[in-house]
């Protein structure tokens, strides 16, 4: 199985998706099951108890659900506020949420209440640039709301750019428009694992079919990250096991007995921690517990693990170095745990 495919399919009754490259299984995607909020969902929701002390406010969601918004000074019990779901919450907490709403699709970003027209960074073609200017300037024409094009226009037709750069503004617009409403409704849902997997991913193939997880061996590789233990490269090996409280990540050199083995299975670990993370659905606070190797070699390890991290698409802070010699980490959670999505195993 060589190249990068996009695979699309159900576990467990939920929509699925598995990205594999090359045989090795890069991303997966699952929707929670129920019906509550999923990342990206934009509503109406209604103030109700502020948190003395940390600034921050309760709000409640369609359905009586709960949010909680941070940096919430100025907002009054009551009071009606547009907002989007950021991530999940916690077992047992609130949805987290955020009152400045994108509307994000496989080429566009509208941005109501931050104008401007610009173009991803990573897009370093003048002509290209010019061109997707050009765009923008057309589909936003007497708008108020800012625009962002994406990486992905790199080798897009202009048209279908266009065209996406419209239908955002105009799904924008209209969710704008029902903003003044007086009741917790939800406006617009957030993505499923299947329109996810299109918006985010860049695959050769995309494989649809009903055996199309049995075929690509989907579950076989699946499997592997329903246990604790993953290989490194180099012979070493982690233990990923998240806690209520954290997720904890031990690092062993495996057989390696050299002098330089604390430090190669830890920049090994690096390489692997982001997909691990991301597959297993992992976020919150990331405590490294690391091989031994000297202090001289921690800038080393600071330096590629940033650089590693910034090429993740979930953001991830470096926090920094504990007493003990562990490193921690803060990630976004951006997706539920799949152990608590399978809590059973795959079948």
């Amino acid at each position: 199985m060589n190249g990068r495919i996009a695979v699309l399919g159900h576990l467990k009754d939920q929509a699925a998706a598995a990205l594999i490259e090359d045989g090795k299984l890069v991303d997966f995607l699952i929707d929670m099951p129920g019906e509550g909020l999923r990342p990206g969902a934009i509503c109406r929701a209604i103030c109700e108890r502020p948190i003395k002390g940390q600034g921050g406010i309760f709000l409640r969601l369609p359905n009586n659900g709960k949010a909680y918004l941070k940096q919430a000074k100025g907002y009054a019990p009551g009071q009606i506020l547009l907002v989007q779901v950021t991530g999940f919450g916690e077992d047992g907490k609130a949805t987290p949420v955020t009152p400045k709403v994108l509307f994000k699709s496989k080429y566009a970003i509208v941005t109501p209440g931050a104008p401007g027209l610009n173009i991803s960074r990573s897009i370093k073609d003048d002509d290209l640039r010019d061109e997707l200017m050009v765009i923008a300037h057309e589909e936003m024409e007497g708008s108020d709301a800012g625009l962002i094009l994406r990486s992905a226009c790199v080798g897009a037709d202009s048209e279908e750019i266009a065209e996406d750069v419209a239908a955002m503004r105009a799904m924008a617009d209209q969710v704008m428009a029902d903003a003044d409403g007086t009741e917790a409704e939800l406006l617009i849902d957030g993505p499923d694992a299947h329109h996810l997997a299109w918006r985010e991913w860049d695959a050769a193939s995309v494989a649809t079919d009903d055996e199309a997880f049995e075929n690509n061996q989907v579950y076989d590789l699946l499997e592997a990250f329903t246990y604790a233990r993953a290989p490194l490269s180099g012979g070493g090996h982690i233990y990923v096991e998240p806690t209520r409280a954290l997720v904890a990540v031990d690092v062993n050199t495996g057989g390696d007995m050299s002098l330089a083995a604390g430090l190669k299975a830890n920049l090994a670990m690096i390489k692997e921690l982001p997909r691990q993370l991301r597959i297993r659905g992992l976020g919150g606070q990331i405590t490294l517990d690391l091989a031994p190797m000297p202090k001289k070699d921690r800038k080393m390890f600071e330096h590629s693990l940033r650089a590693t991290l910034r090429k993740d698409t979930i953001d991830t802070v470096l926090a920094g170095w504990t007493p003990l010699g562990c490193f921690e980490l803060q990630r976004k959670r951006e997706r539920l745990a799949l152990r608590d999505l399978l809590p059973n195993g795959i079948f």
